[in-house]
């Protein structure tokens, strides 16, 4: 294998930057606002938290039940290659809100509930949401969101037309109060007192939404907490107080609660898909399911290597199922792999929304593979958080992990997930050249797309 051109036209088509993420023109303003929301379809995107790859039944799972989550990949495509763009969650949402690498806008680590009340995901980044807006869409954002604390960042003011959720990166189930002890929960801009347990809450608005727009094209995003910590059933009480810091708590039993935690989010998923099919509506509406990182220890990665935070498969490779009777053939299993920022690209085409003049995506469109069973050319996919970095292109992929006290300088490290899944046999020494393509395309990736960020952590 010849090593990699970093000439900036070859790195961009290798890297498959200019696959989806090309400059597409927007129609006239009369003749797409003539067009605006005629018989488009709906769409529903349902985002777990730190679930991991073998967490539910259709990916091995033998202990959590999970019958709406495994029915939707039934009747539906599972992906087995899809990955989040981050181990860790703000990162990850960024990423699919913009359709961009999460660098672009500088929300590369987590935005805390301490040290970062101010920042948040710039208002000059486009969303999907917006996009879809203005294509004559619905659009609603109900759960976490985690990419800004400060009104100024409110989903509202980011193209969501209704916002009912909590804006840390996690709340007491019961209580609603954050890790520092700020009650989080709003209804727009408005913080509100609403009781509840949050999974159910996250239900409850996204089946009225539905309800309520049912005769004209909705788009819905579900951003559940479960099952991130404090781990919390419906019958349990609150573990934190307004003005009081607590960042875990909860059961002690923390594998039965993780394991209800998971149960009761496929059940309200279970609601709200019945929702949509008592309203006559699911044969007209694209659902997408998937996590935003891998598992913590108390969850299942199975069988692969690494947890949430890290970046070896564990932390980022996340269950992800597709469904839309009608559109895509029951059943399929893919092994394309795709990412998180892919979403915003397939929304726009599946909503037959233009991007706007001038926006460059880094996520491609998976229509083809969704509706035509085909696959996507080869491309180049990049991580990195905090000081840990890995490359994806075909079945090889690079990980670079930070110097220590062992290590003064960084270890390298090559696995053919072909063949090795588990990431346990390291080919660096044995493929040299494949090992220096891709460490060039790091270093240049870095250098178009994550160079001069603000990072967050």
């Amino acid at each position: 294998m010849s090593s990699f051109n970093c000439n900036r036209r070859d790195f961009l088509k290798r890297s498959g930057l200019c696959a989806a993420g090309v400059l597409v023109g927007g129609c006239a303003g009369a003749a797409r606002q003539a067009s605006r929301g005629a018989g488009k379809p709906n769409i529903i995107i349902i985002l777990a938290d730190d679930l991991g790859y073998g967490d539910i039944g259709c990916y091995g799972n033998k202990t959590i039940n999970t019958p709406n989550i495994d029915a939707l990949a039934e009747g539906g495509l599972k992906f087995t290659d899809f990955h989040s763009n981050s181990p860790v969650c703000s990162p990850t949402r960024a990423a699919f809100l913009t359709g961009r690498y999460q660098q672009r806008c500088g929300v590369e680590g987590v935005v805390t509930a301490k040290g970062h009340r101010d920042k948040g995901m710039p208002l000059a980044e486009t969303t999907f949401a917006e996009v879809l807006k203005e294509a004559g869409y619905r659009t609603a954002m109900f759960g976490k969101w985690h990419v800004g604390y400060h009104v100024r960042f409110n989903p509202v003011k980011q193209g969501f037309d209704e916002f009912v959720g909590y804006v840390s990166g996690n709340v007491d189930y019961i209580s609603h109060i954050d890790q520092v002890g700020y009650k989080d929960w709003w209804k727009n801009t408005d913080e509100i007192d609403e009781e509840g347990y949050t999974t159910d809450l996250i239900t409850k608005h996204g089946m009225d939404f539905i309800e309520r727009n049912k005769s004209k094209p909705f788009c819905l995003y579900l951003a559940h907490e479960a099952p991130h910590y404090p781990y919390q059933g419906r019958g349990d009480k609150p573990v934190r107080v307004p003005g009081a810091p607590k960042a875990f708590g909860g059961r002690k039993d923390k594998a039965v609660a993780y394991k209800e935690m998971v149960e009761i989010m496929d059940e309200g998923i279970g609601r709200v898909v019945e929702t949509v099919k008592r309203l006559g509506l699911e044969r007209k509406t694209f659902i997408f399911f998937f996590s935003d990182n891998g598992a913590t220890r108390l969850g299942s990665n199975a069988p692969l290597r690494g947890f949430k935070g890290g970046i070896f498969e564990g932390g980022h490779r996340i269950p992800a199922v597709a469904y839309w009777p009608g559109k895509i053939r029951g059943g399929t299993i893919t092994d394309q792999t795709a990412i998180g920022m892919d979403l915003f690209a397939t929304m726009a085409s599946v909503a037959g929304a233009p991007i706007p003049k001038g926006l460059k995506l880094d996520g491609v469109d998976l229509s083809p593979v969704l509706f035509k069973r085909k696959k996507l050319g080869e491309r180049t996919l990049f991580w990195r958080y905090k000081n840990q970095r890995c490359v994806r292109r075909g079945p090889w992929k690079l990980v670079v992990a930070p110097a220590n006290k062992k290590n003064a300088a960084a270890a390298v490290s090559l696995f053919n997930l072909d063949d090795d899944l588990a990431e346990a046999n390291d080919l660096a020494s044995v493929k040299p050249e494949i090992t220096k393509e891709l460490v060039e395309a790091l270093a240049e990736w870095e250098n178009y797309v994550a160079a001069g960020v603000e990072r967050q952590s």
